[in-house]
């Protein structure tokens, strides 16, 4: 099946990256990483414990008064290193992408690798960009300005969809800001967090500011968020895990970074171009096999368009290539996992009861974690299927008949991370925008993402941004200063305290 990648000589060492270096860990348990496609584990490593944890986080706070204190240009010249030797590095970041996640070969090569490599780029241009307030005499008597500092060592915990994206999203902004960062990827997919790692380590990025921890989330997650010399948490992952490391993080006093889960709605207007929104949905629902929290997920469809756009996702979904990932031609490969087809297939069976399957609605038998692409109607607002995340390849459309309708159904969920309009009224599009409660509204596309713009959520998909410049807002603190310029030993202000005027 396709080229794979010697994932055994390669991580022969450990799958721990502490302190610049591969390392064994020391729970005592082992985890398999599994390809999706076939089933067949491709490499067994010691999956890190509390003492791992310890260490990583010790080489953090060790990496950081050297680190924080570089000026912006040096951080700056680092990150620009960074970017080269990822881009040299392209094919094998692709190959081992897809080997443990299962996507097709052409969307880690056009996708995931490059947009690493692009973030990783634009970082690298913002350490030095790190600006306050300018200095002003704000009391008559004083002159102030505001300092942005890096907080210290971040814990960040990335999900199995986009191991690698998610790596850098983590990664970049807390050490363009001066930071250093103890990563944990989850357990099932850490080999391109590890690369990652070891880039940085290459490109001159001292030992100890980029560390990754391949563990458990009730071990090494929990034991990470909770750590005394960890400063701040950030994670992405689901809500329901999310609750928990809130819990914990807060029980500390950290900074907190959550961005969660997504159930995106697509708001098809009467006047909107059909085959784009059929194009768009399709591509929209089915991008990572549906494993993404900014995929669509809901199509609400004016009624005029219904049963053309239902038949239109239909047909292209029934259109679409299953197969092996390294296969250059194939569209769409397997969840990350068979138990998360089984998850997905669930939702579709239990929805069997009150909805109708149009098109896809079971697991092809080829001995791989492969859902066929799933198009549901004819469900209710409130029913399961339209309420929660499925993550996989399913989309449910429905109708609705005024425009007041539709945005109100975008946003009847407790979600609100990204949506998507269509329409060729200006109007209607700048309604849907002022009001559709999500951190990302897209006007006639739905996924496109670039390093220039935040991502982040409201309500249940939680709080604080991930890439663009905005993100620094999550990884440094702000600092007042002010000075006197009177010099006179007795203020004014000093009567309300002794004495008289």
């Amino acid at each position: 099946m396709g080229d794979r990648f010697p994932v055994l000589d390669r991580f022969a060492d450990g799958a721990q990256h502490i302190g610049g270096r591969l390392r064994p860990g020391t729970s005592g348990r082992t985890q398999e990483i599994v390809d999706p496609a076939s089933g067949d584990a491709v490499h067994r490593y010691e999956l890190a414990g509390t003492e791992d944890v310890d260490a990583a986080v010790a080489a953090a706070r060790g990496a950081f008064p050297q680190w924080s204190g570089a000026t912006p240009g040096e951080r700056s010249d680092a990150l620009h290193r960074f970017a080269a030797v990822l881009a040299e590095r392209a094919g094998d970041f692709a190959r081992v992408e897809s080997l443990q996640c299962g996507k097709p070969i052409k969307l880690s090569t056009e996708f995931d690798v490059p947009g690493t490599v692009d973030n990783t780029a634009f970082f690298a241009g913002a350490a030095r960009h790190l600006q306050g307030q300018s200095a002003g005499e704000y009391s008559g008597d004083h002159t102030s300005y505001v300092r942005r500092e890096a907080i210290g060592v971040v814990g960040s915990i990335a999900p199995w969809n986009y191991p690698l994206q998610m790596a850098a999203w983590k990664v970049l902004p807390a050490i363009a800001a001066g930071n250093t960062i103890v990563l944990k990827p989850a357990e099932i997919t850490p080999l391109t967090s590890l690369m990652f790692a070891q880039a940085a380590t290459d490109a001159g990025i001292p030992e100890g500011v980029v560390n990754v921890v391949s563990g458990a989330g009730r071990d090494a997650g929990e034991h990470l968020v909770g750590h005394p010399d960890v400063a701040m948490t950030s994670f992405t992952g689901s809500t329901a895990i999310g609750k928990r490391v809130a819990e914990i993080a807060t029980s500390t006093v950290k900074r907190l970074h959550l961005e969660l889960g997504g159930k995106a709605p697509f708001v098809v207007f009467d006047d909107a171009d059909p085959e784009a929104a059929v194009q768009g949905a399709v591509a929209g629902s089915l991008i990572n096999s549906g494993q993404d929290c900014t995929a669509a997920t809901r199509v609400y469809v004016q009624r005029p368009l219904y049963e053309q756009l239902r038949e239109g996702i239909a047909d292209v979904m029934a259109g679409v290539r299953l197969g092996d990932p390294f296969d250059p031609s194939t569209d769409l490969g397997p969840l990350v996992s068979h138990a998360q087809r089984d998850r997905v297939a669930g939702f579709v069976d239990r929805a069997r009861a009150y909805a109708t399957v149009v098109t896809g609605g079971e697991a092809p038998k080829n001995g791989g974690a492969f859902y066929l692409p799933t198009l549901i109607a004819d469900a209710a607002q409130d029913s399961e299927i339209v309420q929660s995340e499925i993550f996989g390849p399913v989309l449910v459309i429905l109708p609705f008949d005024s425009d007041d309708e539709g945005i109100a159904l975008a946003n009847d969920t407790p979600y609100g991370l990204a949506a998507s309009a269509w329409t060729r009224d200006v109007y209607r599009a700048g309604r849907a925008t002022r009001e559709i409660k999500a951190g990302c509204v897209w006007i006639n596309d739905h996924i496109p993402i670039i390093s220039e713009m935040p991502h982040g959520g409201y309500r249940a998909s939680g709080f604080g941004k991930d890439m663009s410049a905005y993100s620094f807002e999550e990884y440094t603190q702000v600092k007042h200063v002010m000075f006197d310029n009177t010099a006179e030993v007795r203020k004014d202000w000093h009567r309300t305290v002794f004495g008289d005027r």
